[in-house]
């Protein structure tokens, strides 16, 4: 049983950005950077759904609150 090869997010944006380019066809990029053309069609659409978050302030996601957590430390403080 042969175990799936992961690609490094740098060699997957750099495929996705050559099918946006739409200068080679799906099929000549297969046979340029190896893979199925399944793959970079979806490498292709996780950089368009997600292009818009580089544009996001701070370039960051808000961090996730632990609303457990801050009862026990309002609970500490108040107590």
């Amino acid at each position: 049983m042969s175990k799936r090869k992961q690609h490094h997010p740098e060699f997957k944006a750099k495929v996705a950005l050559e099918a946006l380019k739409g200068e080679e066809t799906v099929s000549e990029l297969t046979s340029q950077f190896g893979g199925h053309r399944t793959m970079i069609h979806q490498w292709k659409r996780a950089l368009l759904e997600g292009a818009s978050g580089v544009f996001e302030r701070g370039n960051r996601k808000a961090p996730e609150i632990d609303e457990e957590q801050v009862k026990d430390l309002h609970a500490k403080v108040m107590g």
